[in-house]
């Protein structure tokens, strides 16, 4: 319990810095949006916006993120981060598209004059703050990561990389201006929006296929599936269980995953299943941040052994087991 309130508690002071620091370098692009009139500081703008709409509300979802799982809610309020995932990049979708229609129209009109040296100065300054934010929450990351943590962290990185980006093409546009090509200058602010824009549309719709499948809860990539493996693997072979099937759920940050197994003689000793399932779930745990895990013999495998196959299995089992007692004991004697 202590330690989800210290998550809990990390968790909120990220994003309660990523949310005053959102809304500082918001207020600084819209007085620049509106004083250069320039259509790549407003695509900036717009996506923080829809960022700052969204993160404020998710602060107060958070504490229910940590709850329990109940009769009632099976799966907690993890679904309830899928939908707001969902909702937060379908805006950013929207937003997305409507952006370079307008660019387009603004092409196709003659293009935008701006500013060039002052929108180039403003962006790599703005460059450099997100950089000082992305290193400032990133070593507040090491103590605990989460979905919504490592979102921010990518906003704040991807923010560092456009506005950089941005501010260096202006300064190309700079050189443009006395050179024969100055005639291209009017279209260089809406084009560096399209292209803005065309790179980040990747984010949003990789989430939203991504948040659909959780709220649907089919089953996760293949990476998830290989995790929960390896934390299984090696523990259940150790005992002579073998696995069959892997069945796994993912929404939001929690990941439910039912393995499978065939036990070593098909007979089950609930004390050793029970030491492998505590150990299953500490090694998972360094790989997931809410994971759940129920080991359960196949019944559709199982199968009725003969008397004769029966006594050659144990047989195989006892000398496995003496084997290992006896690896023990020369370890022991080598320490000793």
């Amino acid at each position: 319990m202590e330690q989800q309130d210290r998550k809990l508690k990390t968790e909120k002071k990220i994003l309660n810095l990523s949310l005053a620091g959102s809304i500082l370098f918001l207020l600084a692009e819209i007085f620049f949006a509106i004083y250069t009139g320039s259509k790549a500081v407003l695509m900036d703008c717009v996506y923080d916006i829809a960022d700052l709409v969204m993160i404020g509300p998710f602060i107060l979802l958070v504490p229910l993120l940590y709850k329990p799982t109940t009769k009632r809610r099976p799966y907690g309020f993890a679904q309830v981060e899928s939908l707001f995932v969902l909702i937060k990049y379908c805006i950013l979708l929207g937003v997305d598209v409507v952006l370079v229609l307008n660019c387009v129209k603004s092409i196709l009109s003659g293009g935008n004059e701006v500013d060039a040296s002052v929108l180039a100065a403003f962006e790599i300054a703005v460059s450099a703050g997100c950089v000082i934010m992305y290193l400032v929450l990133n070593r507040f990351q090491k103590k605990y990561s989460s979905p919504s943590i490592k979102a921010e962290l990518f906003i704040w990185k991807l923010d560092a990389l456009s506005t950089l980006g941005v501010g260096c093409a202006f300064l190309i546009n700079l050189l443009l201006m006395r050179t024969p090509l100055s005639f291209i200058c009017p279209y260089v602010d809406p084009g560096i929006a399209i292209i803005l824009a065309v790179i980040l549309v990747r984010e949003p719709i990789e989430m939203i296929f991504d948040s659909l499948r959780s709220l649907v809860l089919f089953a996760p990539d293949d990476e998830i599936r290989e995790k929960v493996k390896a934390s299984c693997e090696d523990i259940l072979g150790r005992e002579g269980c073998e696995i069959t099937d892997i069945d796994i759920i993912k929404t939001g940050r929690k990941v439910w995953a039912e393995i499978y197994f065939l036990p070593a003689g098909n007979v089950v000793d609930l004390v050793k299943l029970k030491a492998m399932h505590k150990e299953i779930i500490a090694k998972a745990r360094e790989q997931f941040d809410s994971v759940y895990i129920d080991l359960l013999p196949d019944m559709e495998e199982y199968h009725v052994l003969a008397p004769d196959e029966i006594t050659a299995r144990r047989e195989d089992l006892i000398k496995y087991l003496d084997e290992r007692e006896q690896k023990k004991e020369k370890k022991k004697t080598k320490t000793k």
